[in-house]
Formats: structure tokens, sequence, C-alpha cells
């Protein structure tokens, strides 16, 4: 899955995975049926926008405005939903 993520892509969640704030851990968590797997602010903040109809670029578009200040962030988004889809926790909309 190296392939370079494309901005018009879709993602969503794949399936087995639930997105949520987790008080007891003190930030975003994707939960599955295995256990939970704890995202860092940054992390969180690009999956909770993938929600199976928003573009990547509209993703990136939406980070850049919620975090102007933050250099290089496309790039950030970008990685981000690269690891994301390789490790299977989002899937590509048909």
């Amino acid at each position: 899955m190296s392939d370079k993520i494309k901005s018009d892509a879709v993602f969503g969640l794949a399936r087995h995975y639930r997105f949520q704030w987790e008080e007891a851990q003190g930030g975003y968590v994707l939960l599955f049926p295995e256990g939970m797997i704890k995202l860092n602010g940054g992390a969180g903040e690009v999956i909770k926008r993938v929600d199976g109809k928003k573009t990547v670029g509209e993703i990136v578009a939406d980070c850049k405005a919620a975090f102007p200040d933050v250099p290089d962030l496309e790039a950030d988004v970008l990685a981000m939903l690269q690891l994301a889809h390789e490790k299977a926790w989002i899937a590509l909309k048909e």
C-alpha cells in the first residue's frame, strides 16, 4: 500500500473500528474488537475528519483552517492518512 494518497480520494473508517474521545485516556482512540489504539492529538484531529464523505483535499483544508499556525501541516496530514491506510484503520471508499 505504498501508493501516494491522492487529494480526491475519500476514506472512511475501516470495518470493525470505532473512533471516539476517551476521557480515561485523555484523548481520541480507535476501538476495535481486540483492543484500542490511543491517538496523539494531531492524529486524532486528522482521523476525526475521516467521515467517508470528505476528500483528502477537504480534510487537509479543514485542518489548515483549524490550525493555521502549524508549519508543514499538509505533509503531516498526508503522512497520517498514509499511515492509517497502511495500518488498515481507514479504507478507501469506492
